[in-house]
């Protein structure tokens, strides 16, 4: 699988629509996914919205939990990656980060540009 960085800055406000979540390895048994080092891996949904241009929402893996993130909040993506990958018929792009966490001085309803 290949990766592929990302340039945050190009990608205008990024705004979080999800909160961070514990990413499932199995649904059925409710065990969190886990990284090579053994760290829980969670994900947030991040709206992007370049040029005034539609919402686009992608979720964002990240190791360990993202602390101090609200719905609705500016967040920084940092070390943001994207993954093509495919299995049998279905295929996608899957993205990762380093760090996500809130801008400072932000909050859910602060009016820091439409995203």
């Amino acid at each position: 699988m290949q990766s592929i960085p990302v340039d945050t800055t190009r990608l205008g406000v990024l705004r979080c629509a999800i909160a961070p979540e514990a990413k499932l390895s199995n649904p059925e048994t409710q065990e969190v996914k886990k990284d090579r080092d053994g760290n829980p891996v969670y994900t947030v949904a991040v709206t992007v919205r370049q040029d005034r241009r539609r919402i686009s929402v992608i979720e964002i893996a990240v190791t360990g939990e993202p602390k101090g993130i609200e719905e609705g909040q500016i967040v920084k993506v940092t070390g943001l990656t994207a993954f093509v990958w495919s299995m049998g018929e279905r295929h996608g792009v899957s993205f990762r980060a380093d760090a996500i966490t809130p801008v400072p001085g932000t909050t859910a309803h602060t009016k820091g540009g439409a995203a």
